[in-house]
């Protein structure tokens, strides 16, 4: 084995780049401003390069529609909070795809989720509703057991 691979090389205490050629400072310097009009840096014609022409950006923005179809974002949101959780969740995500898909103007889409949206809501409102009468019910009949049972002794 050879005595350079054993041993890394020397450290040198000047590792910066070699001055520029024709006397133009390394650091702290701007090159100078090109005139209006020229070709920026890097950007010369080579011989034999192929000239490419790139078509302009068209941006369209969508239309708001005159008659959209009906998100029901906010009736979603109550029965995720006060009737249940998952189904809420469930038709919150369908409204916010409604959202979206009026806002494209693909109406096919945004009637079928705004549809399914509704039914997850109305069925989170019935299992609501069902839930807390049955709790009232729950609370009214350990409440006069207690009181009952109270009188007794």
């Amino acid at each position: 084995m050879s005595e350079k691979a054993d041993h890394p090389p020397a450290y040198q205490a000047d590792m910066g780049y070699p001055s520029a050629p024709g006397g133009i400072p390394a650091h702290g310097v701007y090159p100078p401003a090109q005139a209006y009009g020229s070709a920026p840096y890097g950007a010369q014609q080579y011989p034999g390069q192929a000239t490419v022409t790139v078509q302009p950006t068209v941006f369209m923005t969508p239309a708001t529609q005159v008659n959209p179809v009906p998100d029901y974002l906010g009736y979603s949101i109550f029965t995720m909070l006060c009737c249940c959780l998952p189904l809420g969740i469930a038709a919150l995500i369908y409204s916010i795809n409604t959202r979206d898909a009026n806002m494209t103007g693909n109406r096919d889409l945004a009637l079928r989720n705004s549809h399914t949206s509704k039914l997850l809501n109305n069925i989170a409102l019935g299992l609501g509703i069902v839930a807390y009468v049955i709790s009232i019910i729950l609370i009214i009949v350990s409440a006069t057991t207690v009181w009952k049972m109270s009188n007794y002794n």
